[in-house]
């Protein structure tokens, strides 16, 4: 098998908010997939960073009486910290504030530039008078100008479905100072994406996409792409435009760049060549993970920009759905808009490694987390299935054999079975068939089971001289567990560190499982706990707001699907 060299994103969590349970299904997705491939021994980096800049974190840090700096370290921390609580194992985590940053995106502008492909115009915009600050279309709130709707945001509207321009609502307000905007023009500029059309085009069919992704771009050029507005007036947090007075990079601009970046930085640290992977001749694979809902940024606009200013383009993008909660949306009052944190202050976030591994699938669908099904789930299949292998048959053999495992398997047709499924595992987790590929583990945990109990070791335990009869039976189990332990070692890395130190080795599979021979265990310890339903209800509680919470302004990026 010959080994590849990998480079793996996720979608930059911004710098204003913490990660929540909508974040984790992606990141979660991205790292069981980035385990996946280094089990098989291929070459893969796995970097990601913080979004941190825009008119929001300035805003933001201005209340707390911080420096913006001050603030994207506080949150990049807090980051951190709650991706490590899940085994999100990055090899780097960096922020798009950052020199290598600034560097690259100086560098593209100034390519597109040089390429004729910066455009600039006169625009007018909705101005806060009192913040002395140009304000987004999420920024302006009023009644819709079609149904009358109140409290609506400033390009369409949740009631009606109309769409406007801002300063089109009735009563328009800033959602920072509570004044009325006024009209102001500024000078833009923008990138000239009809130029990349036909690139497009051919780009998104050439198998970088999802077939239904790929649909959904092509409804965006064939109606017409739209040059992109890539600057925004001071004051503004981010990077100055070269050549220019009080023009800052959008946000989005500088954002994608920062997977370069960060991994500009991680190949730095490690002295590896950053250049062999973005050249346009590059033989590494690029994959980026994203939701559904940034896809325009990153099928159109990133690769575009990239071909410009001669750089590679991404091998693949994987795009998935949202989160929903028990069918519905993620709600704060219902207690089911759950922080990351929250989360680790009730619950083994292996629970939720899995549930979300048994719901993944290749697609854009959403997947829900039915709470109810939650615990049963890995109630069902990780306790009652697979840890019950582990210690329904431990003890036999530390009783009967000092701890040490017998030479051949008793059921070969059995274990033959669970090596020779290896390999479609394998091709699941490769596909990011998650689901899948956890239903073809569980129906070999569900035949070790059911070989245990047709042979009931422990009834055979009782009578005189079937002692060696029982340890061949137990040392296929312990074998079988094994087994599945590696193949879920991606999905449960916690879990399989435990395991690994049961047995007494490292779980490998870059061939199919081989049986332990003559290998000694050690005593066997509980390797997790059951779900308890009143865990889950106490994470739900301690997630409602103690009081209505107040209107903020809605997180940027959003694109339709």
């Amino acid at each position: 098998m010959s080994v590849r060299t990998i480079l793996v994103t996720c979608a930059l969590p911004y710098a204003n908010g913490s990660i929540h349970l909508g974040h984790m299904v992606e990141h979660i997705q991205a790292d069981i997939w980035v385990r996946f491939q280094k089990m098989r021994g291929h070459n893969i980096t796995f970097v990601c960073a913080d979004d941190a800049h825009g008119t929001a974190i300035m805003l933001a840090a201005e209340k707390l009486g911080i420096s913006p700096e001050e603030q994207i370290e506080r949150i990049k921390a807090e980051h951190m910290a709650d991706f490590a609580g899940f085994s999100i194992a990055f090899d780097n985590y960096h922020s798009t504030h950052s020199a290598e940053n600034k560097a690259l995106a100086e560098l593209i502008y100034t390519r597109l530039k040089a390429n004729g492909h910066i455009s600039e115009r006169t625009i007018v915009q909705a101005f806060d008078p009192v913040k002395n600050i140009f304000l987004a279309d999420r920024y302006i709130k009023g009644s819709c100008p079609k149904c009358k709707t109140p409290d609506q945001y400033g390009d369409n509207c949740e009631a009606c479905a109309a769409t406007y321009a801002p300063m089109e609502l009735i009563n328009p307000v800033s959602v920072y100072s509570g004044a009325t905007p006024t009209a102001k023009e500024s000078k833009h500029l923008f990138f000239t994406l009809p130029a990349f059309s036909e690139f497009l085009r051919d780009w998104t069919r050439a198998g970088h996409l999802a077939p239904e992704v790929a649909n959904k771009l092509a409804e965006w050029i064939e109606g017409g792409l739209q040059e992109w507005d890539i600057s925004r007036d001071a004051p503004y947090f981010g990077f100055e435009i070269p050549g220019e007075v009080g023009k800052y990079f959008y946000v989005w601009l500088d954002a994608p760049i920062g997977y370069m970046a960060s991994h500009q930085n991680y190949c730095q640290q490690h002295n590896m060549d950053f250049d062999s992977y973005w050249q346009p001749t590059s033989t590494a694979e690029l994959y980026h993970f994203i939701g559904k809902d940034i896809i325009n940024f990153h099928g159109l606009f990133w690769p575009a920009m990239l071909h410009s200013a001669e750089f590679r383009t991404p091998t693949q993008v994987f795009c998935h759905g949202f989160l929903t909660v028990d069918g519905k949306k993620m709600s704060k009052s219902r207690g089911t808009f759950v922080n990351a944190r929250t989360y680790l202050e009730h619950l083994n976030p292996e629970y939720l490694r899995y549930y979300f591994a048994s719901k993944l699938t290749a697609g854009v669908e959403d997947i829900d987390l039915n709470l109810e099904d939650f615990v049963n789930r890995v109630n069902a299949d990780v306790v009652g299935k697979v840890v019950n292998i582990a210690s329904r048959c431990a003890n036999f053999i530390h009783k009967f054999n000092a701890g040490q495992l017998n030479g051949t398997p008793i059921d070969l047709p059995l274990w033959e079975r669970v090596q020779a499924t290896s390999k479609p595992i394998a091709q699941l987790y490769e596909a990011r068939e998650f689901g899948k590929a956890m239903r073809e583990i569980m129906a070999l945990a569900d035949a070790a089971n059911e070989f245990i109990a047709a042979n009931a070791p422990w009834s055979l335990a009782k009578q005189p001289g079937q002692e060696e009869q029982v340890v061949a039976i137990c040392s296929l189990g312990i074998n079988l567990f094994a087994a599945l332990m590696t193949y879920l070692k991606p999905v449960l890395p916690a879990m399989a560190h435990e395991a690994e130190a049961f047995l007494g080795v490292t779980l490998q599979w870059q061939t199919p499982p081989q049986y332990l021979h003559g290998q000694t265990i050690k005593a066997f310890k509980p390797l997790m706990q059951r779900v308890e339903a009143q865990q889950v209800q106490a994470m739900i509680e301690a997630s409602k707001p103690a009081e209505p919470a107040a209107l903020t302004p809605a997180p940027p990026a959003a694109t339709g699907w």
